[in-house]
């Protein structure tokens, strides 16, 4: 009776979500009733709770959310973004236009640019494209999801992206943890997935299916004719970049920092510098960026579009936060329940490889799935069961990096649910269904969740990192 309390909960939650309702108000509602059901008092379940576990997640990742929106809005409101596109398509050709999408859909996650922006910038440019190729326009939310939410997203050593960031703040890692494992990783998602793309692209086309005749929110003819240079456009993505590695590796935090605030006896200080470097880093890089891209770019804004797009960026990364934010509240009251004690046994206890890898994996996604969110899965995951995979990984010699690795690209699974607000972001912006378009993007999602479990076989294989 226990379990079916927590399973109904969750059911709702997704039925709500695909429905198009707000989690920021159901997930509360929800996380009260699975508590209501194992006995638990509802209001202090609402208030200390889920509430506390809400700001807990607000106060470490509001920063990367916001400037990381900010930033996005910034490289699309002066074309730096377009440009660097349009760059990419005359290097690899028109004959490739798959491939030109998926690969400037991964220059700008690395660089730091939400998905949620990317979407945005790569629809227009796939559209135009697609129609001249031929390429069926159901491919296109499939191709959005290869190039900006699976190899540069939590792979790719060094991305800047949410999904990269948390792990450092349970395992003291940085954001390059197990680098060499993370390259494969992504060679392990970006080939398999081409592959599968211009499979289904060839397969439609000999059905006589090419872009078709679908134009619900199809893009209008642009004027690409004053876009800026586009190695000026790089030129902001490299600063997050090398900024984010000169802090993370080369520069030497004050190990003491935090004391006088751990004297305070703040409710939220973090109990040392190593568990919070990695987001300074990246706040003072995607800072530098920021600045830097409104320097070069102001002159292509129009009147007001710098505030116009600080604006944007700032009040849209709200939504953002607090979707997951709550999720993760959600998530940890589940966590809390005596009936999900022997799901969490049942996930501690798989010791396939004699390590703690594949369970990290199984129940990273599996949240991830659940709550239809990468960071949000991930967040309950490590929040509940990091202390105790670590202890494992230390008992038998294992480096934390690997565990980071293995939470990270497993985050970025199964996460990508029917309910999951990027794939409705995704859907929504290109005028599809997921009737239409859902079917390629999931088999997107099962190269990525495959290549997960096919790195941690490497790493056993090898110990490489």
């Amino acid at each position: 009776m226990e379990v079916f309390g927590i399973i109904l909960s969750l059911f709702l939650l997704m039925f709500m979500a695909y429905r198009g309702f707000s989690v920021i108000l159901f997930a509360p509602i929800f996380a009260i009733l699975a508590a209501a059901s194992q006995g638990m008092s509802p209001m202090p379940t609402y208030t200390e709770l889920f509430m506390a576990k809400t700001v807990s997640y607000v106060k470490v990742y509001f920063p990367i959310f916001m400037l990381g929106a900010v930033f996005g809005k910034l490289m699309e409101a002066t074309g730096f973004a377009k440009a660097i596109a349009l760059k990419i398509l005359q290097i690899v050709g028109q004959e490739r236009a798959i491939l030109a999408v998926v690969i400037a859909g991964g220059v700008l996650a690395y660089g730091g640019v939400s998905l949620f922006v990317i979407v945005f910038v790569l629809y227009p440019f796939a559209a135009a494209l697609f129609k001249q190729a031929g390429i069926p326009k159901r491919l296109i939310p499939a191709i959005v999801v290869l190039g900006g939410c699976t190899y540069t997203m939590d792979a790719l050593p060094g991305t800047p992206q949410i999904q990269n960031i948390i792990p450092t703040n349970f395992y003291g890692t940085d954001v390059y943890a197990a680098p060499f494992i993370g390259i494969i990783g992504a060679l392990l998602i970006f080939f398999p997935g081409m592959y599968y793309l211009e499979y289904r692209r060839k397969k439609l086309n000999a059905k006589g299916e090419f872009y078709g005749d679908n134009r619900v929110n199809e893009p209008m003819e642009s004027d690409d004719s004053n876009l800026p240079d586009w190695k000026l456009a790089l030129l902001p993505l490299v600063s997050v970049l090398v900024i984010n590695f000169i802090m993370t590796n080369l520069f030497q935090w004050n190990p003491d920092l935090l004391a006088p605030f751990i004297g305070m006896k703040l409710p939220l200080v973090s109990a040392a510098v190593k568990n919070i470097k990695a987001i300074w880093a990246l706040i003072i890089a995607v800072v530098i960026g920021i600045t830097l891209c409104a320097a070069l770019g102001y002159r292509n804004l129009q009147k007001g579009g710098l505030a116009t797009a600080l604006n944007a960026g700032a009040i849209g990364s709200l939504l953002a936060i607090m979707n997951t934010a709550s999720e993760v509240g959600y998530g940890n009251v589940i966590a809390s329940l005596p009936g999900f004690r022997s799901i969490a046994d049942a996930l501690l206890s798989i010791k396939i490889g004699g390590t703690p890898l594949v369970s990290e994996a199984v129940t990273v996604t599996t949240l991830a799935g659940i709550t239809g969110s990468a960071s949000g899965g991930m967040s309950i995951a490590l929040d509940l069961m990091a202390k105790d995979w670590l202890a494992w990984a230390n008992s038998i010699g294992m480096s934390p990096e690997i565990l980071h690795r293995v939470a990270a690209m497993a985050s970025g699974g199964l996460d990508s649910m029917p309910h999951n607000g990027a794939v409705i972001t995704i859907l929504a912006v290109c005028g599809m269904t997921h009737k239409e378009a859902y079917p390629d993007m999931f088999s997107i999602v099962i190269i990525k969740t495959v290549a997960a479990f096919a790195v941690i076989a490497i790493h056993l294989a090898t110990g490489i990192l």
